[in-house]
């Protein structure tokens, strides 16, 4: 009898204590219950607006001096990855800001990833736009010197800034895809102290 009110009793407080237990889904204050969860991201407070910063990727990279790296930091900011915003930073050891640039999230896409680009599905395109964040700091889209001796000065380039690379052998030069498809290489001009669009 004390066997059978024992085992009775801790199945009452094994009971007891499951139906306390709520799930992430059951804690989120929806209104439709087969959304799926979704977090918010790491650092963002209430809900995700259009400053949100979805996704971060660094890296370090020899540019503005050919002793210590620069800081090279590329961020998806927006509600949604497929219509965020990149922005490109780059920063040098000292910490002082030598670029800044926004693009679309779009402009990470490389279309040879996507099996069939006109098939795509938005699922895709993120995938395809995290992938490009991945590989935006590859050490081939790194090149010393920025601009090598045969190269000639183009007409949309301004042409003190070009010139000013063309003679440092030791700039290196960073090459992007950015808005609209358009590819551009860009280096640190140490005589302008400012990083230059030297090819677009």
């Amino acid at each position: 009898m004390k066997r059978k009110l024992l085992v009775a009793a801790c199945f009452g407080l094994l009971l007891q204590a499951t139906s306390c237990i709520n799930t992430e889904r059951e804690t989120v204050t929806s209104r439709n219950n087969d959304r799926p969860y979704t977090p918010v991201p790491e650092g963002a407070r209430g809900r995700v607006n259009e400053r949100t910063i979805l996704r971060t990727v660094n890296s370090a990279h020899y540019f503005s001096n050919n002793k210590t790296k620069d800081n090279f930091v590329l961020q998806l900011q927006g509600t949604k990855i497929l219509n965020s915003q990149a922005r490109l930073i780059i920063l040098s050891s000292t910490g002082d800001t030598l670029r800044k640039e926004l693009m679309p999230a779009t402009a990470l896409v490389d279309e040879r990833m996507i099996e069939d680009p006109r098939a795509a599905t938005a699922r895709d395109k993120e995938i395809a736009i995290l992938q490009g964040m991945n590989t935006f700091f590859r050490e081939d889209k790194f090149t010393q010197p920025a601009i090598p001796r045969s190269a000639r000065q183009p007409s949309d380039i301004d042409a003190q800034a070009w010139q000013a690379i063309r003679e440092d052998n030791k700039a290196v030069g960073f090459d992007y895809v950015t808005s609209g498809g358009k590819e551009r290489r860009i280096a640190y001009a140490k005589k302008l102290r400012k990083a230059v669009i030297v090819a677009e």
